[in-house]
């Protein structure tokens, strides 16, 4: 607690520095119940709180008002809860904890949303497709002679996988040097036409996928004559993740202490080596978070693979090779069939999009995380030199 000390003058004028002073009387300060670990009796107030909610809104769905229904009880629910929260807040500290304990619990109550619809969605995706999963034809074989209604034990799912990889393989050769070069560009030159083309990255990560698959179609198949393909597919993703692998990047950029270019200047390096050897090394962990972000961009999309790659029921490896199969594609073709095997073949298909996806994710955290602090080879080899070699 600390008291600020009176200076000579009686009448303060602008410019008046006041000198705070240690009070060796005053009392202890009093600690925000909010703030740190909570308490045990904090912990139970909380969950006292959450379950007076969940009587009080059994009480109003079941008793009171005509609303039957899980979603109607969740959000009577929530509501209950954000009120209980306020009332106890204000027993125990007033305003402020009541802002506190309210905006603790928006914030905990979007979490859980957030994580109940994507463990629901995952979960459902599993559920309808684990009998297909189960079939070790399902991995290996496509669907070349095999019908929508045919048993499990028949076809699979491996020209979609193929052409999956072999698009995304296109997109990412294409876009990651494009993408990384465009946000060294924003962020290390600069200048005028730099904000023109923050600007025009910003503006294409709101673009429809379905624009993107007509620009491919427009312009490589009706304008330049090339047959629908994988490399047509892998364009039109790559015109999809561009923006994305950008604009992630750019900010990544950003986040780069400027105390290390000025060092590395400072050393004798030039701009274009301290971009290589120190930004980019620097950001590395945060480049592959926007690789992964284009990933997931272009790994679910199906309008522009239903423009420009086609379908086939058969296993297709050159990206110029005719049509090319897709594991969005697959799924798009069989829930539309309208028959009940052929759903559970793309929900199982969706399943196997999701662990693909997974996989690459962890491939790019992989290659993409520090060295732990260990120096390369060459720095070794260098320290172990005599200093009259070293000059």
């Amino acid at each position: 607690m600390t008291l600020f000390q009176d200076e000579v003058e009686a009448t303060p004028t602008r410019g008046t520095t006041y000198l705070p002073v240690l009070d060796d009387d005053a009392p202890p300060a009093q600690p925000r119940t909010s703030l740190g670990r909570p308490s045990p009796e904090e912990s139970i107030l909380a969950w006292g709180t959450w379950a007076a909610a969940l009587g009080l809104a059994w009480l109003v769905t079941q008793r009171l008002l005509p609303l039957a229904g899980v979603p109607w009880f969740v959000v009577v629910f929530f509501v209950c809860g954000l009120l209980m929260s306020a009332v106890t807040g204000a027993m125990h500290g007033g305003l402020i904890e009541v802002r506190d304990r309210v905006a603790g619990s928006m914030v905990t109550g979007g979490a859980v949303l957030v994580g109940a619809a994507l463990v629901s969605t995952i979960g459902y995706i599993f559920y309808r497709g684990w009998e297909p999963l189960l079939h070790a034809n399902f991995f290996l074989e496509d669907m070349s002679g095999v019908g929508p209604s045919d048993p499990f034990t028949e076809g699979g799912v491996l020209h979609a996988i193929v052409g999956t990889i072999v698009q995304l393989s296109i997109a990412v050769a294409i876009t990651l040097p494009l993408g990384i070069g465009t946000a060294v560009f924003m962020t290390e030159v600069g200048g005028k036409f730099a904000k023109v083309v923050r600007t025009v990255v910003e503006a294409m990560t709101a673009l429809p996928s379905i624009v993107a698959g007509l620009f491919i179609y427009s312009v490589f198949i009706v304008a330049l004559g090339y047959p629908r393909s994988g490399l047509a597919a892998g364009l039109a993703l790559g015109v999809m993740m561009l923006p994305i692998i950008a604009r992630a990047s750019d900010v990544v950029l950003r986040v780069v202490p400027g105390g290390l270019r000025e060092a590395s200047l400072a050393l004798g390096a030039s701009r274009w080596k301290t971009v290589w050897h120190v930004v980019l090394p620097t950001a590395r962990p945060g480049l592959a978070t926007a690789l992964i972000l284009g990933i997931a961009r272009g790994a679910g999309e199906t309008s522009p693979v239903l423009l420009t790659s086609g379908a086939a029921a058969f296993v297709v490896a050159n990206p110029t090779d005719g049509v090319m199969n897709s594991l969005p594609l697959f799924i798009y073709t069989n829930v539309r069939s309208g028959q009940g095997t052929a759903e559970d073949r793309a929900f199982a298909a969706a399943a196997v999009l999701l662990i693909l996806v997974l996989a690459l994710f962890v491939v790019a955290r992989l290659l993409a995380r520090p060295r732990g602090g260990k120096p390369s080879l060459r720095a070794r080899l260098f320290a172990r030199r005599p200093p009259e070699v070293r000059s």
